[in-house]
């Protein structure tokens, strides 16, 4: 079985999940001629002698506790968390060593408990009452299985030698031989019947025994979607700011670059434009065309790098930049910024996108004649309300962009509401982290 760290993972789980898999088919095929099973019957045969320790060395201390003092009583039950871990980490390194299962998720602290503080924690949280069921419930109910499964499995063996050891036995014992080949023969078949159920035993109950360990010695199914969802979250910041990252890097390479280049270009079509005399119409003609798709291409990457990432964000902050966008909208916009502390940046790009989106889409289709733009930072979020005294009647669902500014506030974990009424007012509540 292919080892895992959590579950067993491809064919090995499937060959834990209850003899489902093909491995499991071993057994059944080659009964004691497989190496598996040799492996599944030392399995069970160890989980047997350590449960049967375990439970006997429980059951006599539990026994001279009330025959000796109180004392013990108190002893025990101090050290009851440590032998909890004790066993758990025997089971574990069973699992381990014979089955390639490991029981513990990689990178996520260990359950077991080893004060009486962190005892009373995880019986809270359920883990001692899962590991508790294991030792005492599961482990011994397998103990006994496989107990008789290796009795069997003797006297299977014990079956296949008797017509050998039989003629030096005893003459007056019943299991001498009596020379009949048929007997021979019936214990033969009898004693390989005996391996090859005990063989289908070892399997089944090493595949039981393992399911059990993974629901009760394994990691909490709860507490693995929590550290699924916190790796999500920290991937997704990553990835966020990765792309801000790209995207800062973008805009400085066209405003240093391309843009420059642009501007040097218009200059010297200018220049030629104003100081070439007497050549023909048709070049002066071309000339001048030349000179304004020159300053119409500079105003298109002008407005591309500021939809980018404004430079004036990353210089002046939030209030700033917002300023620069309620200076271009058609109608008149009021802005207060309360933001005593800088967020994130990527954080602040996205408040700077919603806000631009949002006028945007005032401008396009709401008919406002002013709108109110209140951006206030208190206890780690960035709260945004955007209200205008348009017609109303905004909706997500047909494509007014809306459903984009909810998307962008998503992507770093953040909040979008909208209320619309027919006739007005629109009003759009943002809030986002500060940190990512």
């Amino acid at each position: 079985m292919t080892a895992a760290t959590g579950v067993p993972s491809g064919a090995a789980a499937a060959g834990s999940a209850g003899g489902a898999g093909p491995s499991r088919h071993a057994p059944l095929l080659r009964g004691p001629f497989s190496r598996l099973v040799w492996r599944d019957a030392a399995f069970v045969a160890a989980g047997s002698s350590w449960t049967v320790v375990f439970v006997l060395a429980v059951l006599v201390d539990s026994k001279l506790l009330w025959s000796i003092s109180m004392l013990e009583f108190v002893l025990v039950t101090i050290l009851l968390p440590r032998v909890l871990r004790f066993a758990t980490t025997m089971q574990r390194s069973r699992f381990g060593a014979l089955l390639g299962v490991e029981l513990r998720t990689e990178g996520a602290p260990d359950a077991q408990p080893a004060s009486w503080r962190a005892f009373l924690v995880t019986l809270r949280t359920g883990d001692a009452w899962r590991q508790l069921g294991y030792h005492f419930v599961a482990a011994p109910a397998f103990a006994a299985a496989g107990l008789g499964m290796i009795l069997l499995g003797g006297a299977g063996f014990v079956l296949l030698a008797l017509p050998a050891i039989a003629p030096a036995l005893p003459p007056h014992s019943p299991l001498r031989a009596s020379g009949m080949v048929s007997r021979d023969i019936l214990l033969c078949a009898a004693g390989m019947g005996a391996l090859w159920v005990s063989a289908w035993l070892a399997g089944i109950i090493a595949a039981l025994d393992e399911r059990a360990a993974m629901a009760l010695l394994g990691p909490d199914r709860a507490v693995q979607l929590e550290q699924r969802v916190a790796g999500l979250t920290e991937s997704r910041s990553a990835l966020v700011q990765a792309v801000d990252a790209e995207r800062r890097r973008i805009e400085r390479d066209l405003h240093d670059g391309v843009q420059q280049r642009l501007v040097s270009l218009a200059i010297n079509l200018g220049m030629a434009r104003s100081q070439l005399e007497g050549l023909p119409p048709e070049a002066g003609a071309v000339i001048g065309s030349a000179h304004e798709e020159a300053k119409a291409a500079m105003a298109e990457l002008r407005d591309l790098v500021r939809g980018l990432h404004p430079a004036v964000l990353d210089d002046r902050g939030l209030d700033a930049a917002l300023s620069g966008i309620a200076a271009r909208a058609p109608f008149p916009v009021r802005l207060s910024v309360e933001v005593p502390e800088r967020a994130a940046p990527a954080v602040e790009a996205v408040a700077y996108f919603v806000v631009s989106e949002a006028l945007t889409n005032i401008a396009k289709h709401a008919e406002a004649t002013q709108a109110d733009v209140e951006v206030v930072q208190a206890r780690g979020r960035l709260r945004l309300r955007i209200v205008d005294d348009g017609v109303g009647g905004a909706d997500p669902a047909r494509g007014s962009g809306l459903a984009g500014l909810a998307r962008r506030a998503a992507s770093v974990d953040g909040t979008f509401a909208l209320t619309s009424p027919v006739g007005g007012p629109t009003v759009i509540t943002v809030e986002l982290p500060c940190a990512l």
